[in-house]
């Protein structure tokens, strides 16, 4: 007997909690169904986004590879309307840039290469866009604009491409000692991402630099007193000795 109402008591107690979080129970197998629903979802349409996006990152290099810069830009506008900030889109732009490199636009493929620079995210493409914008703009005679783009920039894997490229601004604005740095900081990588013989051969071209010669103030700078005159090529001999 007291079995028995052990029994009834417990059920009754089940009872009690049921009616009392019955209610939570089940919110929380719908609540945790619902979020299962929305998350498998979530996943289909991004992969179905990136799958388009694929799709349309395939038409542009077909278009690129085939020199059709219309149907290129069309795909390029597609890509970067509807994926602005993917992968796909950032590659776009790098293979937009190298096509209008390619017709002779070089304004264009720089305008496009800074809006890649200008996406949120996709680090290792910004690093590739700027040392080919980089080159762009050595090209436009603009080796200033060069030093703004990548001095100070730090990135082991593309530490060699950015020394490279400084080198050569550097030798156009007649720096010649802060390009010599540059290139030799260029070959010290270990694994080569660059043309180091090409390197090489840009460093032993750079000119000697020319001894410095302290002449006191009001003396001619052709000869000081009690001295001989000191000649440009004596002042680099003295240094090579």
């Amino acid at each position: 007997m007291d079995e028995l109402l052990s029994e009834k008591e417990q059920i009754e107690r089940m009872r009690a909690w049921w009616s009392e979080y019955g209610f939570y129970v089940i919110g929380g197998v719908v609540l945790g169904a619902a979020i299962l629903y929305g998350l498998n979802h979530y996943q289909t349409a991004e992969v179905a986004a990136q799958e388009e996006a694929s799709a349309l990152y395939d038409e542009l290099t077909e278009k690129v590879a085939a020199g059709d810069l219309d149907g290129a830009e069309v795909s390029a506008t597609e890509l970067a309307t509807a994926y602005g900030n993917s992968s796909y889109a950032a590659q776009s732009k790098l293979a937009m840039a190298r096509l209008y490199m390619d017709k002779n636009r070089d304004l264009d493929a720089a305008e496009t290469l800074q809006s890649l620079l200008a996406m949120d995210g996709v680090e290792n493409f910004k690093h590739i866009g700027r040392v080919r914008l980089a080159k762009i703009l050595l090209y436009q005679d603009k080796a200033e604009d060069v030093l703004t783009l990548l001095e100070g920039k730090d990135n082991a894997a593309f530490a060699a491409r950015y020394a490279d490229a400084l080198g050569d601004a550097y030798v156009a604005l007649g720096r010649f000692a802060d390009a010599r740095k540059s290139y030799e900081t260029a070959l010290q990588e270990q694994v080569p991402t660059i043309d180091q013989g090409l390197v090489q051969l840009k460093l032993l071209d750079l000119p000697e630099e020319a001894a410095a010669i302290d002449v006191p103030a009001g003396v001619s700078d052709a000869e000081a007193p009690g001295e001989e005159a000191i000649t440009i090529d004596d002042a680099g001999e003295a240094g090579s000795e």
